[in-house]
C-alpha cells in the first residue's frame, strides 16, 4: 500500500511539474513577445528610413529642376515611356506647360530624359514606402503583434503617407497652373505646398522613428527625478521644435531660390539687416514671400536653434539623467554645428547640389537626434525633490 507519505510526495512533484510548464510556457511567450516587438521596430525604423531617403531624393529633384516634367500624376503610379515614340508624345505634354514655354524652350529630349526619370523615381519611391508599410503592417496586425495603442499609431501612419502623396502632387500642381503673366516671372512651385509637403515628411519621420525607439531601444528611467532634470527635458523639446521650426523656415529658402540672393556671411552684402527686408506690403508677406527676408530668417532661426542646442549640451553636464542621454545630448550638440558649417558653406557657394543636399539631409539628421534626446527623457515628469 502507498503510504500518506508517498502520496503527498507525489502530489508535490506533480505541483513542481506543473508550476515549471508554466513557468517554460510564460517564458516562450514573453521570447515570442519579445521577437514580435523587434520585428516591428525594425520594421518602422525601415520604413523612417525610407521617408529619409524620400527627402533627400526630393531635395535632389528640386536642385536639379526636374519636379515638373511629369504633368500627369496616377495613383498607382505612372508606365515610364518604353520607346522612341513614348519618349516623344511624353515631351509634346510637357511642352503644354509654363515651364517649358517660359524657361526649356532649348531643351533637348536627351536633356528632358535625365529631368523626366529624377522626378519619376522620386515618385515611385515615395510608392515604395506605402507598400513597405501597408504589407507588413497588415500581417502584424492580424498577427496580434500591435497594441490597442500601436493600432491608431499605425492607423495615423498610413493616414500621413496618404496625406504626403496626395500633397505631393499638389505642390507639382501649383507649378503646372497657369499663374506666370510676365515671361520674367520664374516658374516654380508655391513655396507654401513645398513646405507643407516637406514637414508632413519630417512629421512622418519623427513619427516612425519615435516609435521604433520604443520597440528596440526602449526609454531608461531615473530612480530620482530631479526639478533640474524635469526643466532640461523642457528645453530639450524646445530645441527640438527650434530644429523641425529651422527646416521649416528652410523650405521657404528653397522654394523662393532665397539662398541665392545674399551669398556672403555673417553679413547680407556689407550690411547686417538688408535693406529689402521690408520691400513688400503687406508687411507680414515679407516672412514668405521676400527672398530676402526669408533667408534672413532662415540665418536667425539657424542662429537661434544652434546656440539653444549648445547651451543645453552644456546643461547636461551638471544634470542628472538618463545614461544614454548623455551620448544624445553630445550627438546632437556635434550635429548642430556641423549643419550650421554645411548651410555656411553651400550658402557662400552659391547653393551647388551637392552641398545644398548635404545641408537638407543635414536637418533630417539633427531632428533625429533632438528625437532620441526627447526619447530618452520620456519618463522625466514626476519630480521627487
Amino acid at each position: 500500500m502507498v503510504s500518506a507519505m508517498d502520496r503527498e510526495k507525489s502530489l508535490l512533484n506533480l505541483i513542481i511539474l506543473d508550476l515549471k510548464s508554466e513557468t517554460l510556457a510564460v517564458h516562450a511567450i514573453a521570447s515570442k513577445n519579445a521577437v514580435a516587438q523587434k520585428a516591428v521596430g525594425y520594421w518602422l525604423l525601415g520604413c523612417g528610413g525610407m521617408v529619409f531617403g524620400a527627402v533627400v531624393l526630393g531635395g535632389v529633384t528640386r536642385l536639379t529642376e526636374s519636379g515638373l516634367s511629369m504633368v500627369t500624376w496616377k495613383l498607382f503610379g505612372e508606365k515610364p515611356p518604353f520607346n522612341q515614340a513614348d519618349w516623344e508624345k511624353e515631351f509634346e505634354l510637357y511642352k503644354q506647360f509654363p515651364e517649358y514655354k517660359m524657361k526649356n524652350m532649348d531643351i533637348t529630349l536627351e536633356e528632358f530624359k535625365r529631368i523626366w526619370w529624377m522626378e519619376y523615381a522620386h515618385r515611385m519611391w515615395g510608392r515604395c514606402i506605402g507598400a513597405a508599410f501597408l504589407f507588413p503592417a497588415t500581417y502584424f496586425w492580424t498577427k496580434g503583434y500591435f497594441s490597442s495603442a500601436m493600432k491608431k499609431r499605425v492607423f495615423a501612419f498610413g493616414l500621413l503617407i496618404a496625406a504626403q502623396g496626395l500633397m505631393g502632387w499638389y505642390m507639382v500642381k501649383s507649378g503646372l497652373e497657369d499663374r506666370f503673366p510676365t515671361q520674367n516671372d520664374v516658374v516654380r512651385v508655391s513655396q507654401y505646398r513645398l513646405a507643407s509637403h516637406l514637414s508632413l515628411a519630417f512629421i512622418l519621420y519623427t513619427a516612425f522613428l519615435w516609435s521604433a525607439l520604443d520597440h528596440l531601444i526602449p526609454a531608461q528611467k531615473l530612480t530620482e527625478i530631479t526639478k533640474s532634470a524635469r526643466r532640461f527635458r523642457g528645453l530639450a523639446h524646445a530645441s527640438k521644435g527650434l530644429v523641425f521650426l529651422t527646416a521649416f523656415s528652410g523650405a521657404f529658402v528653397a522654394g523662393l531660390d532665397a539662398g541665392l540672393v545674399y551669398n556672403s556671411f555673417p553679413k547680407m552684402g556689407d550690411k547686417w539687416i538688408p535693406d529689402e527686408i521690408l520691400a513688400l506690403t503687406p508687411k507680414i508677406s515679407n516672412i514668405t514671400e521676400n527672398p530676402v527676408t526669408v533667408q534672413f530668417d532662415h540665418r536667425m532661426l539657424g542662429i537661434t536653434t544652434l546656440s539653444v542646442i549648445s547651451g543645453l549640451w552644456l546643461l547636461s553636464r551638471k544634470r542628472t539623467l538618463p545614461p544614454r542621454a548623455y551620448k544624445a545630448a553630445n550627438a546632437l550638440a556635434i550635429m548642430a554645428w556641423t549643419q550650421v558649417l554645411l548651410g555656411i558653406t553651400a550658402l557662400v557657394h552659391y547653393v551647388p547640389v551637392s552641398l545644398a543636399a548635404l545641408h537638407q539631409s543635414g536637418s533630417l539628421v539633427l531632428l533625429s537626434f533632438a528625437v532620441w534626446l526627447t526619447h530618452e527623457l520620456k519618463y522625466v515628469k514626476r519630480v521627487v525633490k
